[in-house]
């Protein structure tokens, strides 16, 4: 077994480097997929940037309504029209989502505790791959715990939808969960983006860090970062447009977006950022000026 602490030998990202095993699809490490692979990942990721606008609703799954998303079939609506995938349970889906919307669906198919009982490590498969076929869902997004108490049963999970997904041409979301006392550092990040996507997902959700580039150009799929906690709206667009910048292929945001005072407008703003180069500094002003 390597001695990973013991390992002092230098690193080499080839940060600025284009993916080698690019070929003539546009998506990265998806290259080699099937037809039908290919094609849902074309509905998440736009042809024209190579990126994605991703909506997170699917807190409620372990935080009730107390994530400030009271009203999905409200909120989600009026946002369809700025985003390009929704990332929701099967639930808030079925019952707050009008079928005729053209959006991806990022189906989240894991669950586990609620917040209430403050341990998020150990979840299950929910939801079985009939169903996600059933909802025409994009891709299946599941929670994985790296280095944490619940590592051994999350990987199982995540390895059992990887396995029903490639059967049915569906592609996998990885989802880098990182508990309360788990660090936050490139270190981290480049061990649990590397290794899920060694298990075999087509796309990688994970934290935005330092040496992010170096993340990055180390996993072979594309990386979404992660929004995480309400940052204020400008602190919210320097992260998106830092992401961009470092290589990451799309923003998922959810608690930026739905808890701004102005929700529409800051999806606009974060879209401006991920499918049109614009800074975070010209899309604050974008934002201003939208709703003033």
């Amino acid at each position: 077994m390597a001695d990973i602490e013991g390992l002092k030998v230098a690193k080499d990202y080839h940060v600025g480097e284009n993916f080698a095993n690019q070929g003539g699809f546009y998506v990265k490490g998806a290259n080699n997929l099937d037809w039908g692979m290919k094609k849902h990942l074309s509905n998440i990721f736009d042809p024209k940037s190579g990126n994605t606008v991703m909506f997170a609703f699917d807190h409620g799954y372990f935080m009730g309504s107390t994530a400030g998303l009271e009203r999905l079939d409200i909120v989600i609506p009026k946002l369809l029209p700025h985003v390009d995938c929704l990332m929701g349970t099967r639930g808030a889906l079925r019952s707050c989502v009008a079928p005729e919307n053209k959006k991806a669906i990022a189906l989240r198919v894991s669950s586990g505790s609620s917040m209430l009982n403050d341990d998020l490590s150990h979840e299950i498969v929910a939801v079985d791959v009939e169903d996600a076929i059933r909802m025409n869902a994009d891709c299946m997004a599941v929670q994985t715990f790296i280095g944490a108490d619940g590592q051994l049963s999350s990987i199982d999970n995540i390895s059992r939808v990887i396995n029903a997904g490639m059967r049915y041409s569906i592609p996998t979301l990885g989802v880098v969960a990182v508990g309360k006392d788990m660090e936050r550092t490139d270190r981290f990040f480049k061990l649990a983006t590397r290794i899920v996507a060694e298990m075999g997902v087509q796309i990688v959700k994970t934290y935005y860090c330092d040496n992010f580039e170096e993340v990055v150009a180390a996993c072979p799929v594309p990386i979404v970062v992660a929004g995480g906690k309400k940052l204020p709206e400008k602190d919210a667009l320097e992260l998106a447009y830092k992401s961009i910048q470092g290589g990451a292929r799309g923003l998922d945001m959810g608690r930026n977006i739905f808890q701004s005072e102005h929700s529409v407008e800051m999806a606009q703003a974060i879209g401006k950022i991920v499918h049109e180069g614009f800074t975070d500094k010209e899309a604050y002003e974008f934002y201003l000026d939208a709703w003033h």
